[in-house]
């Protein structure tokens, strides 16, 4: 299980966010493909945000509340996001998860975005591995 790194439980079949992007389109991305949050990334692809359920919540009912419309990705997003590498293992990171930490991780390679790797994923394949539990679909690595 040691030798389980991160590029093996990543997902890479969801578009990151791009600079300028509404909040709306944003929350339909969140919700459709059942993840917490999402890298935002510039044109070459360097993560430079992440944006979350938590900030899309407050953003809508700020905006609401003032009747300014719809905001932008760049008004709510965090602009220190952790990263991590490919090549990570996977009880590395596990080991460093806890309350107060991200939910969904950036995976990037040479400063650019590959993939996301989320705590479903990790719990999902700790289970499968370390114990033969096979998760439901939803919660699968592959998703």
């Amino acid at each position: 299980m040691r030798s389980l790194k991160v590029s093996d439980v990543m997902w890479n079949h969801i578009e990151p966010v791009r600079c300028g992007t509404q909040l709306t389109k944003v929350v339909k991305t969140l919700l459709h493909n059942h993840v917490t949050g999402l890298p935002v990334v510039d044109d070459q692809r360097h993560v430079i945000g992440f944006i979350s359920e938590q900030d899309c919540i407050h953003a809508l009912l700020v905006s609401g509340y003032h009747r300014e419309g719809d905001p932008l990705v760049d008004d709510a997003m965090f602009r220190k996001p952790v990263t991590i590498s490919a090549e990570m293992s996977v009880v590395d990171l596990a080991q460093n998860l806890g309350a107060g930490k991200p939910k969904v991780y950036p995976v990037v390679d040479h400063g650019k975005l590959i993939g996301i790797v989320t705590r479903t994923a990790i719990l999902a394949e700790l289970a499968r591995t370390g114990f033969g539990l096979e998760p439901p679909k939803h919660a699968s690595a592959e998703y």
